[in-house]
């Protein structure tokens, strides 16, 4: 009797994050199918940990924004072709797409149209801007993998099969996290307050807001003797840069710099200026009182503001999850030092953030619901196989 092929899995991952969740996803089927199954594809570090061959490295992709990917466009193109010739060659049981939607969809869509099935980890922000893009998921994807709970409905109308699997950070951050010990661990006072500055993980969005962090920073640190400011950075790069604002706008001001170790930096804080993204999440499921600031590049923001792109009322997703505002929101025109200090300062001033804790806690619960291993258990019912 032949024995069964393993199951073939292409993936593409984008960036950091994409990487983290695929190497979730990794390990979740391997642990249903042991040996009986192969990953292929573009990875990171994380991925290739978990068992896939990279043929790429997902750092290729970590392009944001209009006008960044314009400017990557012959190279990003380039590349998708080269996988697409390779995952044809290689005929995978499923392909699967992890977040990066402007590369991923068309890719998966020429995929599908050869009759590869195929998956889409990470639901487009179709409720934010773009939101034509639910309608073309119908020709990209067998199946969506949402990880926020209002995402399936978006794709009710359209005949796409979206499924909620909750997201990986809420079931890896401890419902309870413990300042006293990340304070230690990144050696930081045990007392007196502490504020997290998180301007970004892309050079792009330090140049948009790094300069405006740091000088808020420098206005808290002349109102508040005392005060401590810890910023983790997510590559030597982008430390070195923010290392140069802080000394031309917020000289002698104590903030500590530490490699990567977010979670650990928001953890051991009082309150978080944090630009809007992933980050924001971490910081709410770390149930800490944020500040979300955001700058869009000029170019991009034209784009958006033109072409009618937005389709949303708030940008944070703690608000987004909330359905209302629970966190302050800073954008654009109204981004400035002295109003991210004084949202900081109101923050810091509050006898009692009960009611946001409360809510922190409801969000917390929704997400957790071992993410990696549903995602796993939805790819394999798709391909017809099981553990």
């Amino acid at each position: 009797m032949t024995p069964e092929r393993p199951l073939q899995i292409a993936l593409v991952a984008g960036e950091a994050s994409g990487d983290q969740l695929g190497a979730g996803l990794i390990t979740a089927v391997r642990a249903r199918l042991g040996d009986r199954v192969q990953f292929a594809g573009v990875a990171g570090p994380a991925m290739r940990s978990a068992g896939c061959e990279a043929w790429f490295d997902s750092d290729e992709l970590a392009v944001m924004g209009l006008v960044e990917v314009l400017a990557h466009l012959p190279r990003l193109l380039a590349l998708r072709r080269k996988l697409y010739r390779r995952i044809i060659a290689q005929q995978p049981d499923v392909f699967i797409g992890i977040d990066a939607p402007d590369f991923n969809l068309g890719l998966e869509r020429r995929l599908r149209r050869t009759g590869i099935r195929t998956v889409h980890y990470v639901s487009p922000s179709v409720w934010a801007w773009r939101p034509k893009r639910a309608a073309r998921m119908a020709q990209c994807a067998d199946l969506v993998l949402c990880l926020l709970p209002f995402e399936p409905r978006f794709y009710e109308d359209y005949g796409v099969a979206a499924e909620f699997v909750g997201h990986p950070l809420a079931d890896s951050i401890p419902l309870r996290p413990d300042r006293a010990a990340a304070r230690a661990a990144l050696e930081l006072p045990g007392t007196g307050e502490v504020v997290a500055l998180l301007p970004g993980s892309r050079a792009s969005e330090l140049d948009r807001l790094g300069a405006v962090f740091a000088s808020a920073a420098a206005r808290l640190d002349q109102s508040r003797p005392g005060i401590g400011f810890v910023a983790p950075m997510a590559a030597p790069a982008l430390r070195e840069k923010f290392a140069a604002q802080l000394a031309a706008h917020a000289p002698g001001v104590p903030v500590r710099l530490v490699d990567r170790q977010a979670q650990q930096a928001i953890a051991a804080a009082d309150a978080v200026l944090v630009a809007s993204g992933t980050a924001t999440l971490e910081a709410l499921l770390l149930k800490r009182p944020m500040v979300v600031a955001y700058r869009l590049a000029q170019g991009t923001r034209i784009l958006l503001e033109k072409l009618k792109l937005l389709n949303i009322r708030r940008f944070a997703l703690p608000n987004l999850l909330a359905d209302r505002e629970i966190v302050a929101e800073v954008l654009q025109d109204e981004l400035t030092a002295e109003r991210l200090s004084a949202e900081l300062t109101a923050l810091l001033d509050r006898d009692s953030h009960d009611d946001y804790l409360q809510e922190c806690d409801q969000i917390h619960d929704v997400l957790r619901q071992s993410a990696s291993e549903r995602a796993a258990d939805a790819v394999l019912r798709l391909t017809g196989r099981s553990s």
